[in-house]
């Protein structure tokens, strides 16, 4: 199972797959990041 670099949480391969290069198996952020946000193909740290 995959699971976020930053916070731990499962994601699933699909989501993987979809927002991440090829040949990378756990996602850099994830929809439940508290201080992550993607945008575009890179990451960045959220806006307070």
């Amino acid at each position: 199972m995959p699971t976020c670099q930053n916070c731990e949480s499962f994601v699933t391969e699909r989501y993987v797959k979809v927002f991440e290069p090829e040949g990378i198996t756990s996602p850099r952020a994830c929809p439940h990041c508290e201080d992550l946000v993607r945008r575009g193909k890179t990451v960045r740290p959220k806006k307070n």
